[in-house]
């Protein structure tokens, strides 16, 4: 892939080098998600606690995405404790989509130079490139630099930053535990392909949703600026992130969807958090400043 890039007082497009290590551990749970996953289940079987589980990490680590990592960080829409800050973190790392330093750094950067070439998921370079492609190449230094600054100085996010790893394997480790101690190591290699590894490339998935489809195709009824879009379609499998519109509208509203029947559950865990003083500071946008932004 090709970026343009300023050097020696002019533009030149520059080829950026493919990351080989992001490509092959997606492509390792790609695979495993594809055949393993579909096999196990059909000459073995999945129990009601690979379901369960499945279930409730998919829960956890897309909010520790859609909440913590987004709300919470990238657009600082709320405070909270620091033990809730902790869990979100450690629920986002379980969803492999590379540290909170590095995601929101990329996810500012999105909103600062949406659409440009800059855009580490343009949509305008096609579906294809905005949902996946994006990841499997490293960007120069210099368009990180500025922002991760902000990120640099919370303690905390450089923390989960350099436990990233182990905190990954926990996500894979915990299913396999838990399926261990139901049924035995059958079971344990049950939950771990379901929970962990088929979970996990559901997670992937439903999140680049959010950087293509959202961006592709939808209503946009609060801001014409961008190519973002709301899709009440991907708000269903994100906790609420396909009210993308809006939120390119207002990044620092602690909701995606503002209206009461909008299907956002990161904007009621966030406000269930506000009503037991776990959160405060809720960011929202004012009603009449709701509608269309040029």
């Amino acid at each position: 892939m090709w970026r343009v890039e300023r050097v020696a007082g002019g533009l030149e497009p520059v080829r950026l080098p493919f990351d080989y290590p992001t490509f092959f551990l997606f492509a390792l749970v790609t695979v495993g998600a594809i055949v393993a996953v579909p096999l196990f289940g059909y000459y073995i079987g999945y129990t009601w606690v690979d379901w369960t589980l499945c279930a409730a990490l998919y829960f956890a680590s897309g909010m520790g995405i859609t909440v913590g990592y987004h709300r919470l960080l990238a657009h600082r829409s709320f405070e909270c404790w620091e033990w809730v800050k902790v869990a979100f973190l450690i629920a986002g790392g379980w969803a492999l989509e590379n540290s909170a330093y590095k995601w929101c750094a990329d996810h500012v950067r999105h909103h600062a130079r949406c659409d440009r070439d800059e855009d580490p998921y343009n949509a305008k370079r096609g579906f294809w490139h905005s949902h996946l492609l994006w990841v499997f190449y490293k960007d120069p230094p210099n368009l990180y630099a500025k922002y991760e600054a902000q990120f640099r100085k919370d303690p905390l996010i450089m923390w989960q930053h350099r436990y990233y790893v182990p905190i990954v394997l926990s996500g894979l480790a915990f299913p396999f535990a838990v399926g261990y101690m139901y049924g035995g190591w059958v079971s344990g290699l049950g939950c771990f392909l379901l929970a962990g590894v088929g979970r996990v490339f559901l997670v992937l998935n439903s999140t680049f949703c959010i950087n293509s489809v959202c961006h592709l195709w939808g209503d946009q009824p609060h801001t014409t600026a961008d190519s973002s879009r709301d899709s009440w379609v991907v708000s269903l499998v994100t906790f609420g992130e396909g009210y993308h519109n809006y939120h390119h509208a207002h990044h620092r509203d602690y909701r995606n969807g503002p209206q009461w029947y909008n299907f956002d559950p990161s904007k009621w865990l966030v406000f269930g958090l506000s009503q037991v003083g776990a959160a405060w500071n809720l960011c929202r946008a004012q009603s009449e400043r709701t509608r269309i932004v040029a």
